[in-house]
């Protein structure tokens, strides 16, 4: 058998330039990919608080605050603060609020209330500074001098009850000054608490509260 030449078919090799480009076009796609994976780590937390917080709502655990779904964002109202001057009401955005609406002559549930509202804040210990305390006064009037002390350290806004209207909801057979409000740290009233709460009361409120703290402290600091 007669030897036959050996063919060879010669391919063209990719230039530098190509290659380079395939190297770079592979690490950018791959620079991409990890810093998604990075963003998404970080991200984490906060989406699983949101949609614990959000979408999950501890319905069951959370018994004795009744959750307000949906929630009403604060309205774009003008409150008139102890020295006068007006302060638009979303400016108390970015803290956990607890609210008492009362009119200014502040009667013994109102008193019972502020009390029972500063003494809730304390015990929540080092997650207190989460949370400010506020007093929603439903008439015209200055407070009387003797809850100077009870206020220290509490907000008090003048906002008249029909414009609270468009907020905020007592229950059914109930007056809005009977009730105790949590407000969430974007501003959405969230939780109404029971009519007449006393001290029993405010321990269950407690446990609520620390669940809702609990599920927004990774995306939720202390301070505005």
């Amino acid at each position: 058998m007669a030897d036959e030449p050996l063919g060879l078919t010669v391919h063209s090799m990719p230039t530098p330039e190509q290659t380079l480009g395939v190297s770079d076009e592979r690490r950018t796609r791959s620079g991409r990919i990890r810093m998604l994976l990075v963003m998404l780590i970080c991200a984490a937390p906060v989406i699983a608080s949101y949609f614990t917080y959000y979408v999950i709502k501890p319905h069951g655990s959370a018994g004795y605050g009744q959750l307000i779904d949906p929630q009403r964002p604060l309205p774009a109202l003008t409150a008139t603060a102890q020295d006068g001057k007006s302060v638009e009401l979303r400016s108390l955005k970015g803290q956990w609020l607890l609210v008492v609406v009362a009119k200014s002559g502040c009667d013994n549930l109102c008193e019972q209330y502020l009390y029972l509202q500063r003494q809730l804040r304390e015990s929540l210990g080092r997650e207190k500074d989460r949370l400010d305390r506020v007093w929603l006064v439903s008439d015209g009037a200055q407070p009387p001098a003797r809850l100077e002390a009870a206020l220290r350290g509490a907000t008090v806004l003048r906002v008249q009850q029909g414009q609270l209207a468009q907020w905020l909801e007592p229950a059914q057979g109930h007056q809005l000054d009977e009730h105790m409000y949590l407000v969430d740290p974007q501003g959405n009233w969230m939780m109404r608490f029971p009519a007449g709460m006393d001290a029993a009361g405010t321990a269950k409120a407690k446990r609520d509260i620390e669940r809702m703290l609990r599920a927004s402290a990774s995306w939720d600091e202390a301070g505005r």
